[in-house]
C-alpha cells in the first residue's frame, strides 16, 4: 500500500490544469493505485486527484455512497438543479464551507485500460464527481463560493486556520 502525502493549497500544482492521458500503461495503472490507496488509507475521503499527490494527469479516484473507482480524462454533464451543502477539501483540511453544485452528475471519461466508463451520480456522489473534475481543471471548492461565504473561506485561509500538515505537530 502506498499511501502519498496530500498537496496542501499554495501549492502550484493544485492551481494547474492537468495533462490529458494518451498513454495507458503500466505506469498509470500504478498511479491509480497509489490514488485508490491514499483515498482509502485514512477513513472518511470521498475522493483524491492526481494533482493532490503532485502528479498534472487528469485521473482521480472516489468511493462515495457505495460507489467506488476511478475516471480518467473526464467530462460532465450537470443538472440545473442544485444542492447547497457543505463541502471540504484534503488539500484545505478542517475547513467546511456550503457550496453549491448540479444535484445530479454524468461523469463521462475511460478507465485505466482505455476503456469508455460513464458514472451517473446524485447528492454526494455527484458532489464528489463535480469536486474531483475541479481539481484536474486546476479549481478548488473555494473558488465556486460567493459573498460573504468566500470571503469568509479566504480569509480563514490567509490566516492558516485550516488544520496544515505543518500545525499539527
Amino acid at each position: 500500500m502506498t499511501m502519498r502525502p496530500i498537496r496542501i493549497i499554495g501549492d502550484p500544482v493544485l492551481r494547474t490544469e492537468c495533462d490529458k492521458v494518451t498513454t495507458f500503461d503500466a505506469d498509470l495503472r500504478a498511479l491509480v493505485t497509489d490514488l485508490m490507496d491514499t483515498l482509502l488509507g485514512e477513513p472518511g475521503r470521498a475522493g483524491v486527484a492526481a494533482p493532490q499527490i503532485g502528479v498534472s494527469a487528469q485521473v482521480f479516484v472516489y468511493d462515495a455512497d457505495g460507489h467506488r473507482g476511478h475516471l480518467i480524462n473526464p467530462t460532465l454533464e450537470l443538472s440545473d438543479e442544485t444542492q447547497d451543502d457543505e463541502e471540504g477539501c484534503l488539500s484545505i483540511p478542517g475547513l467546511y464551507f456550503p457550496t453549491v453544485r448540479a444535484l445530479h452528475a454524468t461523469a463521462h471519461g475511460v478507465d485505466q485500460h482505455g476503456e469508455p466508463l460513464t458514472i451517473t451520480g446524485t447528492g454526494f456522489l455527484a458532489r464528489a464527481l463535480q469536486h474531483e473534475t475541479d481539481h484536474l481543471r486546476g479549481t478548488l471548492y473555494v473558488d465556486t463560493l460567493r459573498g460573504d461565504t468566500r470571503r469568509r473561506a479566504l480569509r480563514e485561509i490567509r490566516a492558516g486556520r485550516f488544520d496544515s500538515p505543518s500545525r499539527r505537530s
